[in-house]
């Protein structure tokens, strides 16, 4: 009778450390590094301004006082504030300060800038609209200093994070792992294979899953982010069973070890 007891014992505890080194390597990120390659991340960073993005723009010069047209009527006490690593709950932790005039891009893809009129953005990332802006402002000035800015690159982070909410990223570039740092990380019951991504590019929505244990996930078009994107942690089945438990379940089965413990301390006792 003992030495059953004895393999069933040990073969209970050869279980649980599978079970516990598998729930290890689940929690693990970007498990395969060594041999993923990295192809085309630099191709899916490519970020367009969308409709609705607020650019702040600010022209320089050795001689300000030339540049000052294409600056409205801005100051330099005048100042944009953004989160950049904040959620709603902490709406002052992280802040920088982005400075220049603002100009919101309508529908049609256009700001109204001053002295030169409507300049359309559509399909250009802040580095291409930087570039064609100096272009344009050189017909004026002589080595002009073009800063262009994204001051309302937002996302938002649902499900089983640390710190769910909208955040704010001041550069206008971010990666899933800069999301989900912001976010506190994921909590013990997200799943970190199943993350899903919803965007909303140029009025399309499309939507896509990402696997944080897997390093090829660089070479995902959802691990650089894009404005508006939504980052969904679901659940895992252990946070489902326990959501549907009896909130008494652990007090239950912990009463009946105790009495099946006593029930062998007594037959114990009688058999001697």
């Amino acid at each position: 009778m003992k030495g059953k007891a004895l393999v069933i014992f040990s073969a209970l505890m050869l279980l649980s450390c599978r079970v516990n080194q598998n729930a290890k390597n689940d929690l693990n990120y970007m498990q395969n590094i060594e041999q993923a390659a990295v192809e085309n991340s630099l191709k899916n960073s490519r970020s367009t301004i969308q409709p609705g993005d607020q650019l702040v723009i600010l022209i320089t010069a050795k001689d300000m006082d030339v540049v000052k047209p294409f600056n409205q009527n801005y100051s330099s006490s005048e100042v944009v504030q953004t989160n950049a690593a904040a959620g709603g709950n902490t709406p002052n932790q992280g802040a920088a300060s982005i400075s220049g005039p603002t100009y919101i891009v309508d529908s049609k893809g256009d700001i109204d800038f001053p002295t030169l009129g409507i300049i359309n953005t559509t399909g250009k990332t802040l580095i291409e609209f930087k570039d064609e802006l100096r272009e344009k402002i050189q017909q004026y000035v002589i080595n002009p200093a073009v800063n262009v800015r994204l001051a309302n690159f937002k996302i938002t982070i649902l499900g089983e994070v640390n710190k769910q909410g909208d955040y704010t990223i001041s550069n206008g570039q971010g990666t899933i792992w800069n999301a989900l740092g912001m976010a506190g990380d994921l909590t013990m019951y997200g799943k970190r294979d199943d993350i899903l991504i919803i965007r909303t590019e140029n009025g399309v929505v499309s939507h896509g899953k990402i696997n944080l244990t897997d390093a090829n996930l660089i070479n995902s078009p959802y691990y650089y982010l894009k404005q508006g994107d939504a980052i969904i942690v679901p659940a895992t089945n252990t946070k489902d069973v326990q959501a549907k438990q009896n909130p008494n379940t652990g007090l239950y089965l912990t009463a009946i070890s105790i009495a099946v413990t006593a029930v062998a301390v007594i037959v114990s006792l009688i058999r001697k």
